[in-house]
């Protein structure tokens, strides 16, 4: 009778064991993924990540960080490459999926805004525009759900930047066909980034853009605010290939403004 009692019990609780043993293994493997993806093995990353997706497939924190990750390897691969923006539309696919499934994912939503301004750079002037509201409306949401995630603050500085850049023309134009754009000031662009560093201090990038924002309002001392910002940005280490050319540019446009 106890050895039957004992046979009972491992019927019952083997399959458990095995969803079990299941479970840390997909963990382990998604925290690989994600320390790959961090020194900028993002092919390597993916490749794990898709196949996770393919056992679950409706698992959201799969589903945005693949999504980031389409969109990090197409913007670095170069603009001739055939496909290029196909990355950017599975991006846009996965990120959409994801809402779909918890509309209240911070990340969820800073991946379609992340896309979606990717698809912009090839779009039309019209489907730009479109998207240029519908970036800032996503970015807006993830901050809203997600005060301390820095990559909505860096899309958001980059949306009023490039509006504030906007010629009286331009900005006729966009009147007439769409309405008013909302928004749109270097002063929110530097707000953003300076947000972005503080919540994310070791990536030059936020430093990089702000940077440009200084440089693009030129203003009686944005000059000096900008080499500032760069000295910042080459002090940090970089930990993979991407950080390390966002660090060249850096040198490079700290150089053009010291000589300037």
């Amino acid at each position: 009778m106890k050895q039957f009692r004992t046979f009972l019990l491992l019927v019952f609780l083997f399959p458990n064991l095995i969803l079990a043993q299941n479970n840390i293994k997909e963990q382990q493997l998604y925290n690989y993924a994600y320390k790959l993806e961090v020194e900028g093995k993002l092919n390597e990353s993916i490749s794990i990540f898709k196949n996770l997706l393919r056992n679950d497939s409706n698992n959201i924190n799969l589903l945005q960080n693949t999504s980031i990750l389409y969109s990090k390897i197409g913007h670095a691969l170069p603009e001739a490459t055939t496909g290029k923006y196909s990355w950017y539309e599975t991006a846009d696919y996965l990120a959409k999926k994801a809402i779909v499934i918890n509309n209240q994912s911070a990340d969820a939503h800073y991946a379609h805004a992340l896309a979606i301004g990717l698809l912009s750079e090839k779009a039309g002037f019209k489907t730009k525009i479109s998207n240029a509201k519908l970036i800032k409306t996503e970015a807006e949401l993830a901050i809203k759900l997600n005060p301390k995630l820095p990559g909505p603050y860096h899309i958001l500085g980059r949306w009023h930047t490039i509006v504030a850049g906007f010629n009286t023309f331009e900005r006729a134009m966009i009147s007439a066909l769409f309405g008013k754009m909302p928004g749109g000031s270097y002063e929110n662009a530097i707000a953003n980034f300076q947000t972005a560093i503080k919540l994310e201090p070791l990536n030059a990038i936020h430093y990089l853009q702000l940077a440009l924002t200084y440089q693009e309002r030129d203003n009686n001392g944005d000059k000096l605010l900008a080499i500032a910002n760069l000295n910042n940005a080459i002090k940090i280490v970089p930990r993979n290939e991407d950080e390390q050319i966002t660090k060249n540019e850096c040198e490079d446009l700290l150089l053009k403004l010291k000589t300037k």
